[in-house]
């Protein structure tokens, strides 16, 4: 049977998989502040749904948890803020900005200096391969890696990336669905100052309304599941790298939807995705069965 914490990440590597081809289909009908402040209407279900949910909890420290939550959700706001200006900078922006997926790394690095997580043979060799796929996925010009825009592009990697270890210590004193409410919620002052700062649009289309709408709820649903995963005692180390092969699931749906086609480096990026997935998994298990013989 599959480990909790590996089935919450993988609701969540599809539900930001379904959100990052979402963000293409918008294309240019919405700037990219319009869409992180219009997309927050698509929290509300969500965050409905985990104001009246009864696993909230009330146990452990609970201002601790509350306040990470919260700081977690501003830092990815922030964050989000200057992706999007990344993208608004021009063509060379463009080529760095695939970067900002690399931000499972800093989780990483972090969550195994300070939480001192420890990692076996077999979840090494799994981040490796999913940093790889990571990287093999969004990477596609190295030529222009070391570029003066690699310093712009980090700002998002590195806010995502503490977002990411907040999350994980905030599960540590308060429930996971207490966690997302205070983690989403940070969005909303967000996006009061979006609106107010952005001229709003002349008309929205009905189509443009329901793809940034549902673009906010496939974020909500993903961070939702990435933090339960992190409160069935998933370590930071092995979730952050694996929910970040989420273009194993937006790739093939854009060639659906958009009609792309995949090249060899994506398919070497998908195969290695799998085996990352597979070597995480079969370690799952093994853990899994340890304590019943």
């Amino acid at each position: 049977m599959i480990a909790p914490w590996l089935f919450w990440t993988l609701l969540a590597l599809a539900s930001w998989g379904v959100w990052a081809l979402l963000s293409k289909l918008i294309g240019d009908a919405l700037s990219p502040g319009q869409s992180q402040a219009l997309s927050t209407i698509g929290l509300a279900p969500v965050i409905v749904g985990l104001a009246f949910s009864k696993k909230l909890g009330t146990s452990g420290k609970r201002k601790r948890g509350v306040v990470l939550a919260f700081a977690a959700g501003v830092l990815t706001c922030i964050g989000n803020i200057a992706y999007y200006g990344v993208l608004n900078s021009g063509a060379k922006a463009a080529t760095v900005v695939p970067l900002t997926a690399m931000y499972p790394l800093v989780t990483m690095l972090l969550a195994v200096l300070l939480l001192r997580e420890t990692l076996n043979r077999v979840q090494v060799i799994g981040i490796v391969l999913s940093l790889i796929a990571i990287y093999l996925f969004n990477v596609q010009q190295e030529q222009q890696v070391l570029s003066t825009w690699l310093f712009v592009a980090m700002v998002p990697v590195a806010l995502w990336g503490i977002s990411g270890l907040l999350q994980k210590i905030s599960t540590n004193t308060i429930s996971g669905e207490r966690s997302a409410l205070w983690f989403l919620l940070a969005f909303v002052p967000v996006a009061l100052f979006l609106i107010l700062r952005e001229p709003h649009p002349s008309r929205i289309s009905a189509r443009s309304w329901f793809l940034v709408i549902l673009l906010g709820l496939t974020f909500a649903l993903g961070n939702f599941a990435i933090l339960l995963a992190f409160a069935n005692q998933g370590k930071a180390s092995i979730i952050a790298p694996l929910a970040g092969l989420y273009p194993l699931v937006s790739i093939p749906l854009a060639v659906l939807a958009l009609g792309e086609r995949i090249g060899p480096r994506e398919w070497i990026a998908i195969v290695t995705a799998l085996c990352a997935v597979a070597a995480i998994s079969i370690e799952t298990k093994t853990l899994a069965a340890q304590p019943a013989s």
